[in-house]
């Protein structure tokens, strides 16, 4: 049997406040009143884009919150998005529309993270605002992104606050100087592209696929499609107590399997492909041969099925229906649905036709999750849903798999295999760092190999320290350095000279800098017994080099490195010149290596053995600045690779 884990997590959150602008007085009495109309208002003009969204965890909602410790009262809500971060800004875009459809509304948002919007412009913020005094300073206002500065100067500018603002003192800021407060463009920009595509970027979120289903849960998935993430996440997140339910199924039986279109999100999609499961042999599932055409649906429907066994065991079999609360019963219903019918939501379709019965129960699910929400102790869980269901709506089977035979095409899922050039432009696109092909290849026509030589030089000939080595810069990207030496020697004549300690037994920084040192050896400054010391050392140095040189002179070794000799035209014979080298007899100084040569042809040995990928090389050269343009050169290596 599989063994699965299910981790303590804390799941990604996200807090979203609508707050009206400061404005003629009114009645407290009367707030919570006009706030619950601007809620109703607002979720029936967004129920066309909202009611058909498929949610990781819960969905986006509204309610009133009374006023409390000096922040006014509000509209709050608060999604569980999970791995689904497409569900965060997705509710980012319905605020920014909030705000610019109801210029009255100011809005706040923010998850886990803090100020998540700040964070996604992070490279363009102003140097005065971090996570520190961020806090009531970004907001929506008219569609628009505004961040309310900091005075740089106390008393400078009398309508902003020395210290982090209020609630109110924010809100009064933005109905006086709504001009002022404007996040800068670049800051606008980075969030909108985040945004960029909604409404019609959610069906480029979906994906259909055919999966073998018990007709019970094809049924619940006609009239409640938003299950499926619930199914999934439990089928996701399981644990060996929610398979001993799966052992053998008592909810949805296998013998009932009809194959079926199931709508997923891309990310509930993955998650479900992804997991490798092998079913129990006692729960009745069995899967054909992986060459089987259909065995994708069979697999994706053996793990949906799981996932909905699961929620409904956790399900009571007497669980009280007085949990259920008719969704006709609510005092909002009626005018809910009378301003759904002003904003054309059906579309003209016939009234009791079976596209408005679909849309009706859409519409009473949305209002029931999103704009009538009963307390957590009263809501349903999704498997008391999902029995309620099954217990009130009747369904044939045949009329199913006359549905079954019918079904439209299953979307490509060739976006799960993502090549490497693939996320490079995902990467570069997230970044804002896409280039044109035309300057990528004026780059390469251009391009000149002295530049990797002298960027190598000048790495290695760079001190390095306790810190590491430092890489090449240029001069514009010079950090700041201070030397302390030249500040302490500056004062030293100001105030005389320190007394030296001699009488440490230790060894400082400073001492050990100087040992590591070889360089500005300055023979003038040592003492008479000192420089003959040293001179003595250079030179045992230098023999020992010679003698090396002589023994490496008979091996092959120096037949590895191009040599400046063998670069130079010359007018001798090939023959002879390599009969010299062998016989160790000829030349008795061993032709100059070329540095350079060998250093850009190894270099580029290594980057070409890459193959495409991250390695050495290319982090070496990038880490300095240096971008070698793609191989061209498809030769045949002497190993080839097998596949």
């Amino acid at each position: 049997m599989e063994e699965s884990v299910k981790l303590a997590m804390v799941e990604d959150t996200v807090e979203y406040r609508l707050f009206l602008i400061p404005g003629e007085s009114r009645d407290p009495e009367k707030q919570k009143e006009v706030l619950q109309k601007y809620i109703e208002r607002i979720m029936t003009q967004f129920a066309p884009m909202l009611v058909s969204y498929i949610w990781q965890n819960q969905p986006f909602n509204l309610k009133y919150k009374p006023g409390k410790g000096g922040v006014p009262a509000h509209m709050f809500g608060m999604t569980k998005f999970g791995d689904n971060i497409e569900d965060e800004w997705f509710i980012v875009y319905v605020i920014k529309q909030i705000t610019k459809e109801f210029p009255e509304l100011v809005a706040r948002i923010e998850d886990n993270d803090g100020e998540f919007l700040l964070i996604e412009a992070a490279d363009f913020l102003p140097k005065w605002l971090d996570p520190d005094n961020s806090t009531n300073r970004v907001f929506f206002h008219h569609g628009e992104l505004c961040i309310i500065p900091a005075p740089r100067k106390s008393g400078e500018e009398s309508w902003l606050p020395n210290t982090t603002p209020t609630i109110p003192q924010a809100l009064n800021i933005i109905s006086a100087h709504p001009e002022k407060i404007l996040a800068s463009e670049s800051i606008r920009a980075a969030v909108n592209r985040r945004i960029r595509g909604y409404p019609e970027k959610i069906q480029a979120s979906l994906h259909r696929a055919h999966c073998f289903l018990p007709a019970g849960i094809v049924a619940v998935l006609k009239q409640r499609p938003r299950l499926v993430a619930a199914a999934v996440q439990a089928f996701y997140l399981r644990d060996p107590i929610d398979l001993r339910a799966c052992r053998v199924f008592k909810t949805f039986l296998p013998e009932t399997r009809i194959i079926t279109s199931v709508t997923f999100t891309k990310c509930l999609y993955a998650q479900l492909v992804q997991q490798r499961f092998v079913p129990d042999r006692r729960s009745g599932y069995r899967l054909p041969p992986p060459s089987d055409p259909q065995y994708r649906a069979h697999e994706l429907g053996m793990k949906l099925a799981h996932g909905f066994e699961i929620l409904c065991s956790k399900c009571s079999p007497h669980f009280s229906d007085c949990k259920k609360s008719l969704v006709t019963a609510s005092p909002l219903w009626a005018s809910f649905l009378e301003s759904l019918k002003k904003n054309d939501y059906f579309k003209g379709l016939i009234e009791g036709s079976a596209q408005y019965r679909e849309r009706l129960e859409m519409a009473e699910n949305y209002f029931q999750l999103s704009v009538n929400r009963p307390e957590s102790s009263l809501a349903m869980s999704p498997g008391e849903e999902i029995l309620t269901l099954l217990q009130t709506m009747p369904f044939d089977i045949e009329d199913l798999k006359k549905e079954a035979a019918n079904l439209p095409p299953e979307d490509d899922d060739q976006w799960l295999d993502l090549s490497a050039d693939q996320l490079e432009q995902l990467l570069q696109e997230a970044a804002g760092k896409k280039e044109s092909e035309s300057i990528s290849k004026e780059k390469e026509q251009n391009y000149n190999l002295t530049q990797v030589s002298e960027s190598m030089k000048s790495f290695i000939s760079k001190v390095s320290t306790h810190k590491g080595a430092e890489l090449p810069r240029e001069p514009s990207e010079a950090p700041i350095t201070f030397d302390a030496d030249s500040f302490l020697n500056y004062f030293d004549k100001i105030l005389g000279p320190r007394p030296r300690e001699s009488d440490s037994d230790c060894l400082d920084e400073e001492d050990f800098e100087c040992l590591d040192s070889d360089d500005d050896l300055d023979f003038e400054t040592q003492e008479p017994g000192e420089e003959a010391s040293l001179k003595g050392t250079l030179d045992n140095l230098k023999s020992y080099m010679a003698q090396m040189d002589q023994e490496l002179a008979h091996t092959c070794i120096g037949k590895s490195f191009t040599t400046r000799k063998q670069v130079e035209p010359v007018s001798q014979n090939t023959d002879n010149n390599s009969d010299e080298e062998d016989s160790g007899t000829g030349e008795s100084v061993m032709a100059p290596v070329d540095v350079d040569l060998n250093l850009v042809s190894n270099i580029l040995e290594s980057y070409s053995s890459q193959a495409g990928l991250a390695g050495p090389a290319s982090n070496l050269l990038h880490s300095m600045g240096v971008q070698l343009p793609d191989n061209t050169d498809h030769r045949p290596t002497s190993k080839p690779m097998k596949n």
